[in-house]
């Protein structure tokens, strides 16, 4: 799994690289090597282990681009991130890489400027919205309508990273209320189909938090997921 801080205004990333206990077994040893060490397994990132079992460390990468990588277990076992950004295409070797994205710059100076803007619109635009009240009401009516069949990021499920959320709309599971209502055993045999390497995640919370996406409850949603470490309980 991936998280991203951007302390220097987006000029560089600090990034958590972290494998769940589920993926290293009984590993002695997990280092992290990518494109951002030129895959020098002479001078990896070695990654600590943690009390739950997983492997995690941090790194600093410089902004505006993105980076191929992968774990290697005990010196011998190669293994992707179970939710990286997105996955390289399977090369002639039959391997896929995972990808980290950090091409994107801090989001804070962003919502200045935005929160700036939807103040002048707020004081420039109040007599009309005052006389247009009935057309509003229309319109809104109309957005209510598309927004039923517009499809859900299902990347905000713990456990869910976008190759996953792909392999889901595949089998015609598109949004929260989709997935909310999918049976557990269901969404196994979906992963199952994709492949080996997906039949190690664990989609047994992934109907509650969508239930809970649904209905916006996005409090009770975040409370859930700091329970879980990829998905699963801690």
């Amino acid at each position: 799994m991936l998280k991203k801080v951007f302390p220097k205004k987006g000029k560089v990333c600090k990034a958590t690289f972290s494998l769940p206990k589920k993926a290293v077994a009984s590993a002695k040893k997990v280092a992290l090597l990518g494109e951002f060490n030129n895959w020098d397994q002479s001078n990896p990132f070695i990654m600590k282990k943690k009390k739950d079992g997983s492997f995690e460390t941090t790194i600093e990468l410089k902004t505006g681009q993105a980076y191929e990588f992968r774990y290697l277990i005990d010196n011998r076992v190669w293994e992707n991130d179970w939710a990286a950004d997105q996955y390289t295409p399977v090369n002639a070797f039959g391997i896929e890489n995972s990808v980290i994205n950090v091409s994107e710059v801090s989001d804070v100076p962003s919502k200045k400027k935005v929160a700036k803007k939807a103040t002048m619109k707020k004081g420039a635009s109040k007599k009309v919205v005052a006389k247009k009240a009935t057309p509003k009401k229309v319109v809104s009516k109309k957005v209510a309508k598309v927004s039923k069949s517009k499809k859900d990021d299902l990347k905000k499920i713990e456990g869910i990273g976008p190759k996953i959320a792909e392999i889901l709309g595949k089998a015609k599971i598109t949004s929260f209320e989709d997935l909310g209502k999918a049976k557990v055993t269901d969404l196994r045999k979906v992963l199952a189909a994709a492949g080996p390497r997906y039949q190690i995640h664990n989609p047994s919370t992934w109907s509650k938090q969508a239930k809970l996406a649904a209905k916006a409850d996005w409090t009770k949603l975040k409370k859930l997921q700091d329970e879980l470490k990829g998905g699963v309980k801690k």
